[in-house]
């Protein structure tokens, strides 16, 4: 078990003891500390300190640390650590390697006043990002990423996000970036109302009668090019599958069962999960140049059992982030 309060030099000479700034809240916690998730072995062990979106300032390094140095920002994602000799991490996937670990699972994490990360998986944080908004960037930033990168967003294509919180209004901004026509979907007016505020060309109300939501689909915008989906919900998966055209792609950035597949459709089903090193510095990149939109609503640390109460009941806008 790793300590975020140990010393680096007893943990690892390639680790970096950092005192946290910020760490985001995410809905994934909850099913953590709930229980919801031992089926799948997670967490691995008890105790564990949960939060996986964390940016710190370096207080000591191990021995064998060169890259970073005591007082750089870095920022720490769900990828704390992959074995680096697989076949996964030798072709630049090290978020599929079978011996990683997570952050906040198997490894503590960011609800805390410091934690350990370990060279070669800490981000540096440039200057003109403060730790409050790019503490999102680490796990909200790069799913949504990596599943506009897996939608093949581009200019005359249209891209439909289902569900707009603490991931979809990154993922409408990252997808116009791309210069993609983006239709943001969901049921809450407010998150519409952000949603046009953040860019999208369109919104359309997400409804219960999946006939009906088609039909003001297709009446709009016709089907989609593709579709990707953070809402976690088998119906919306349903109708995602359905707006998007024959030939099309959806993407899974949420857990959850594809049923009636129309297989002669030849669409294709991606899942997304996490993000590489080079995924993750890439995003930090793109937020610096481009002033990339992060929505946060700041507590205490000693307020995380509130904020995850309030998370439960859809009452966190976009996203929450603990402050020490």
């Amino acid at each position: 078990m790793i300590d975020g309060g140990k010393d680096a030099s007893n943990g690892s000479e390639k680790a970096c003891s950092d005192r946290v700034e910020a760490c985001g809240v995410c809905r994934s916690n909850l099913h953590l500390i709930e229980g919801d998730w031992k089926k799948f072995g997670t967490p691995s062990h008890l105790p564990v300190v949960p939060g996986h979106e964390v940016v710190g300032v370096v207080r000591q390094t191990g021995s064998g640390v060169k890259k970073i140095k005591i007082g750089d920002r870095v920022g720490i994602q769900p990828l704390f650590s992959s074995c680096l000799h697989c076949e996964y991490c030798a072709a630049g996937r090290e978020n599929l390697c079978e011996s990683a670990e997570i952050t906040g699972e198997s490894v503590q994490g960011g609800y805390a006043e410091y934690i350990l990360g370990l060279e070669e998986f800490v981000t540096p944080i440039p200057d003109n990002l403060d730790s409050e908004h790019a503490a999102p960037l680490f796990c909200p930033g790069i799913t949504a990423y990596k599943a506009v990168k897996a939608s093949d967003p581009a200019a005359g294509r249209t891209v439909g996000i289902f569900g707009i919180g603490g991931v979809g209004h990154l993922a409408i901004q990252i997808a116009k970036m791309q210069n993609a026509r983006v239709i943001a979907t969901s049921r809450a007016k407010k998150h519409l109302d952000l949603s046009r505020k953040l860019g999208a060309d369109n919104v359309i109300v997400y409804q219960d009668s999946q006939e009906q939501f088609l039909e003001n689909l297709k009446k709009e915008e016709g089907l989609l090019d593709s579709a990707i989906v953070f809402a976690p919900s088998d119906n919306v998966i349903d109708t995602a599958i359905k707006s998007v055209k024959k030939g099309g792609t959806i993407v899974l950035g949420v857990l959850g069962n594809v049923t009636n597949f129309p297989t002669f459709e030849e669409k294709i089903v991606k899942g997304s999960v996490i993000g590489t090193r080079k995924d993750m510095a890439d995003l930090v990149e793109l937020a610096c140049k481009s002033g990339l939109k992060v929505v946060v609503e700041t507590h205490r640390l000693a307020e995380a059992n509130e904020v995850l109460a309030k998370l439960k009941k859809s009452q966190v806008e976009a996203r929450a982030v603990l402050v020490p």
